[in-house]
Parts: structure tokens; sequence; C-alpha cells
């Protein structure tokens, strides 16, 4: 039985839709994160050293990292859903978007939040300067790259349908975290038809529906 250690408000959520879409039985351990440092706590660090998530169990192995997970679970359960005939260019597509969502675009969104949270964090004196300096690093760098990269993706999916080509995939999957945290606090608004209505066709889907039953509540929609 494949169990997913399951931090609140959390990558995993990923996770389990896809377990939905394939259709396959898991068990699901709720790990809550620290009310002050939003950290995992100790109880899934026992499972992964990092106390990350996504984690996965399937008998004797232990998966983390989102795209190995996606990975695992389409090449051996899937037969043959959710993954683009070999040898195509929408298999090289989903290549792309597996390793961009954690590799490209998850950065630049983590960076965004650190960089907007950081002036509360520090003692009062010091807030005026802490602000000044974040905001010119948000101004400067991070906001540039994230219209940069919402451009780029809006384009993209005015070539296809779905992010691998016109057939939903894995790929839809990995990539509906950054997109959503864009759509949270990146900038992704009605400049970008293209990915809001990418946006709203994931959301409608059934599995993610069930997914969300499952997992509870996901603040990063909100």
């Amino acid at each position: 039985m494949i169990t997913v250690h399951h931090l609140n408000n959390s990558r995993s959520q990923r996770v389990l839709w896809l377990l939905e879409e394939l259709g396959l039985e898991y068990d699901i351990k709720f790990y809550q994160r620290d009310p002050k440092t939003m950290l995992a706590p100790q109880s899934l660090r026992d499972i992964h050293p990092l106390g990350k998530s996504p984690v996965i169990t399937d008998g004797d192995l232990t998966i983390a990292e989102s795209g190995a997970i996606v990975e695992y679970l389409v090449e051996r359960y899937g037969n043959g859903k959710f993954i683009p005939e070999a040898d195509t260019p929408e298999r090289l597509r989903y290549r792309y978007w597996l390793h961009y969502a954690e590799g490209s675009a998850m950065p630049l969104l983590l960076m965004k939040l650190i960089f907007s949270r950081l002036p509360k964090s520090v003692p009062g004196l010091i807030r005026p300067v802490a602000r000044l300096i974040c905001n010119g690093v948000l101004g400067k760098m991070v906001d540039p790259q994230l219209k940069r990269h919402l451009q780029y993706l809006e384009g993209e999916l005015s070539k296809s349908t779905w992010f691998a080509g016109n057939t939903f995939s894995a790929a839809d999957i990995q990539m509906s975290f950054p997109v959503e945290g864009a759509r949270s606090r990146g900038g992704l608004d009605g400049h970008y038809p293209n990915l809001l209505k990418y946006l709203e066709a994931i959301h409608g889907r059934p599995a993610y529906q069930r997914a969300l039953e499952r997992g509870g509540p996901y603040e990063l929609l909100r």
C-alpha cells in the first residue's frame, strides 16, 4: 500500500491528485507545520531526514521530491496513462515541464515569499531598513523575473491546451503548484488568460476535487 506523508499546505497535494487520477488506493499520514516556524514536525523528519513534503512510502521504498514521485508513480502504476509516447515532441516537453516546475519556477516564488515576509520577522528598530532592502530585491530582481516567466508560460499555453501538448499529462499536475503559487502571490492576473483557463480546467477535474477532500484545506488556493 502506498502511504503519502502529507504536510499541510505543501507540494504533497499534487501527489494526492496524481494518485486519484491513477485510481490507486493509498493511505495518508497527516503532519502539521509549526505555526511559528512553518517547519515540519520531527515525526516527518523521522521518515525522511530533510523533513520535506511530499514523501511517499511504497513497501520498503521511501521516495521524496515531487518530480521523482510523479515519475515513479506514472512509470510503475500508470500503464501508459498521463505520459506522452516515447520519442515524440510531447514526451520531450513533458520531461521539460517536470523539471521546470521545481528547477525554475518555484525558486522565484519562494524568493517572493521570503522577501515579502522578512521585514515582519526582524526587530522593529531595523524593520524600515529591512523593508527597504527587501523591496529593492523584489522590485529589481524577483518581480521582473516572475513577469518574464509568466509571459513565457502564457505563450506556451497558447500553443497547446496542456503543457506537454493537447492531452492532459502528469506534467500538468507537476506544474499546478507553481501556477497556483503565481496566482496566490506571484502576479498572475487577468493579463494571462491562458494560465487562468489552465487553472480553471485543473480545478474542475473530479480527481483534483477528490484529492482536496482527502487532503484537507489547502490555503495556497486562497
